[in-house]
Order: C-alpha cells, then structure tokens, then sequence
C-alpha cells in the first residue's frame, strides 16, 4: 500500500516499509566507481532530519564511499538485515536513489552524528567515559550522504520467493547538488587489502551468516539484494538467490558478507568484487578478482579497545589533512546540551 503522505512520511513512501527504514541497525550502502563497478559496504542507516532523505555517514578519515557518490550521485541502500531492529518479520527493502554528499559544516556533521549514533546504538559506547570520547574525533567527524528515493522494490524476507512490490516517486523528482568537493588530492586507502581473497572467503563464507549480491541495474543504479546460498569455488563463488530476486546479467558484481549482535557492542564485514560470469535460472557464477580492506571490531572489550585504538593511530594523523582540504577547523566532540 502506498503511503499517504503526512508530518512523518511527507514523501508518501509505502506504509510496509516505514518501520524498516526508521529502525534498521544496518544497511548495505551501494555506490559505483568510476567505471560503473558496484562498491557496497554494510554501514549504518538513519532517517533524514525532515524524513525525506535516507541518510549514511561515513568518517571524514575515510571518505572512499562518499567520494564516489560525490562524483556519482546514483546510489542503492539495501534493508535487509533485521537483527537488532526489534521487527519480527521485517521486510527486505531495496532503494535506488540519489545521493548528496554533505561536509561543509564539519562541526555540524559531527555534533549531529554524536547525538543520534548514540540515540539508535547506546551500547556501542556504553560505559566509555566522556573524556575519552571527546579524543576520538578520528572517528566522530563525519561526511553525511543523503539519499532521495526514486524507486523501491520490498519482499517478505531474505528469501526473495515471490516478485518484489514496488514504488516510484513522482516524475520530477530530484536530489539536491552535494556540497563542493574539497581541494587537493584525495587520500589513498587508510588499510591494506588482504593478500588473498581466499584466505577470507574460506572463514568468512562459514562464519558470517548474511551476504548480499550487488550488480548493476540496466537503470543504471546499483542494484543490491540478498543471496540465499553461498558456496565457495575455486574461482570464487556459486550463488543461490530466490525466485523473486532481480534479473542478473553477467557484469561487474560485489558481494558483501557481515554480522553483528542484536545489542550492537560489534560487527564483522568482508567484501569481495569480481563479476558475475554466468547465469543459470537462480544459480550465478560469481568470479572473485579481490577482498577489500574492511572495518570489523569484535570480540571482548579489551579487544574491541585494543582494534579501536589501532584503527586510531592509522586514521588520526588523516583527520587534520581532510579538514585542511575542506579550510574548516578540527571538530571537537561535543554531547547534547554543550552547543
């Protein structure tokens, strides 16, 4: 059913998928290289501020993902992880949209992040005292990516059984131009790849219990969606996906693998970009070329402290260069009721 709009649906989306949208823990955000490859990394998602726009961040340290929106506004959010989110039977969501890149306002970006990451995942600082947050502007100071949605397709569930339902905006419908891009060089990756995919894939094929297949729709957007059964190949991967899923044809293609608890403490991503070489009915051939460097914390929290603080000492000495780029000032950390 579509939504009718109102104070908090102003844009009308479909009444099925408003619950999913305001309370999912994590999305996979897809965006396209320079040669129309898709990149898709599991990450936060929040509603926009007047619920028109569906919104990631990503640190101002490592800025990759919203480069490329930046350069290439035509992006895909996928909804399809539930856990976490309280839903008992959520609905799989997938959104092409446009994005807009927003850093002009360093300080704003990050008290804004301070306050509604703490909001929707209290436990992933729970305990840590305040004066040690306000040292971690390395990863507070943050880029924000608006998402207009012009489509929508949703599923009952991961298994894709049936043909999705569908919503498009109003012909006409456009997203604001992303703030400018900063002068300067952008920086290079902040971690190395790992040397082998292989090595990953084997561990992470068993152990980490969602994975999601991104390719490029004929439309020209990113197109993600979740893949039913994962087995390990000597070239790569087979995958099975549902009946209802989206037609493939072979291409460029990234596959994302990810966990996390319910109460949010950690997460655990892998991702991999090759192509899909072949098609059979709901059987893809997906041909792996590299494993992308990724963000994973897990384990205990003197663990968790320890990845952290490493990770810091990486991204820190990027944080002044980044905000030198754009001619702002260094954020400071600031909790609600200090600004």
């Amino acid at each position: 059913m579509e939504g009718v709009p109102s104070a908090a649906n102003p844009c009308g989306w479909p009444d099925e998928v408003m619950a999913v949208l305001g309370r999912a823990i994590t999305v996979e955000f897809a965006t396209l290289t320079r040669a129309g490859s898709p990149v898709t990394i599991p990450t936060t998602p929040y509603l926009g501020t007047e619920a028109r726009t569906l919104d990631i961040s990503t640190g101002l340290t490592y800025p990759a993902k919203a480069e490329r929106a930046r350069r290439d506004p035509r992006v895909a959010l996928l909804y399809a992880d539930p856990v976490g989110s309280g839903l008992d039977r959520a609905p799989v969501v997938l959104v092409q949209g446009l994005a807009t890149v927003r850093d002009s306002d360093l300080q704003g970006n990050t008290d804004r992040y301070v306050r509604i990451s703490q909001e929707k995942l209290p436990d992933a600082t729970k305990g840590q005292p305040r004066a040690v947050l306000r040292r971690l502007a390395w990863y507070f100071t943050r880029i924000w990516v608006e998402v207009t949605p012009l489509h929508m397709r949703w599923w009952a569930d991961r298994a894709l059984g049936d043909a999705p339902r569908t919503w498009d905006a109003p012909e006409g419908t456009a997203a604001p131009l992303s703030d400018p891009a900063p002068g300067g060089k952008q920086p290079g990756p902040w971690a190395e790849p790992p040397t082998s995919w292989r090595k990953v894939a084997e561990e992470a094929t068993v152990r980490l219990g969602l994975h999601d297949l991104s390719v490029t729709a004929p439309n020209g957007f990113p197109c993600c969606f979740p893949v039913h059964h994962t087995e390990l190949t000597p070239d790569g991967f087979r995958l099975v996906v549902g009946e209802g899923a989206p037609t493939v044809s072979p291409g460029p293609a990234c596959l994302t693998m990810h966990t996390h608890p319910e109460r949010f403490t950690s997460q655990e991503n892998r991702t991999f970009v090759g192509s899909v070489d072949a098609v059979d009915g709901t059987v893809l051939t997906f041909r792996a070329q590299r494993a992308l460097a990724d963000w994973s914390l897990s384990g205990g929290k003197v663990r968790l402290a320890a990845g952290f603080l490493a990770q810091g000492r990486r991204l820190g000495p990027r944080l002044r260069v980044e905000v030198g780029r754009r001619s702002q000032a260094v954020p400071k950390v600031r909790f609600p009721g200090e600004y």
